[in-house]
């Protein structure tokens, strides 16, 4: 059976590779500075599916918000830590084994689902992207089904984590 496969299909896999492997590269590597890089593309990478879906819109945001959070990420990884030497620490069998059942449960659980699922493309009533207005009202309305709450709750809770952050290097 031969399946006609599309660029768009090729391009979705290529991305989706590169993002697997940037993901894996971001949680095991013990350099701060290259797991925030590798950080960095695979939000890259979500922008490129962003783009794929025709969502120009969040993939502009995806490529602007957490483009600036990736700077200072690693403004926050040169000037909080100390050099490598608190990395050094040996990792527990416990603590490995655990971590190898949570993969593995994980993984798991993305095979179910894609075994299960259809995964049918629904068709739209209407075709092409919502106007910016009809976003942002979306996004920071107070009514059902809006974001203003969430929004403000994650602002304020991000601001605490750099008060504490702050905090943390004056200690020092």
């Amino acid at each position: 059976m031969i399946m006609d496969i599309t660029l768009n299909q090729v391009v979705f896999f290529v991305v989706a590779i590169f993002i697997t492997v940037f993901s894996v590269l971001t949680v095991t590597t013990s350099k701060i500075l290259r797991s925030a890089t590798y950080l960095l593309f695979v939000l890259f990478g979500t922008a490129a599916i962003y783009f794929l879906l025709d969502y120009t819109f969040l993939g502009a945001v995806q490529l602007m918000v957490y483009a600036g959070g990736i700077v200072v990420l690693y403004v926050f990884s040169i000037l909080l830590t100390n050099s490598d030497q608190s990395m050094n620490k040996k990792l527990k069998m416990s603590k490995v084994v655990a971590s190898l059942v949570t993969a593995v449960a994980g993984a798991a659980i993305v095979l179910f689902i894609l075994l299960t699922h259809g995964f049918v493309p629904t068709a739209s009533a209407e075709a092409g992207e919502l106007p910016m207005t009809v976003i942002g009202e979306a996004l920071m309305g107070s009514g059902k089904f809006q974001y203003l709450l969430p929004f403000e709750a994650i602002s304020v809770f991000l601001l605490a984590c750099i008060i504490g952050g702050l905090l943390i290097a004056r200690k020092r």
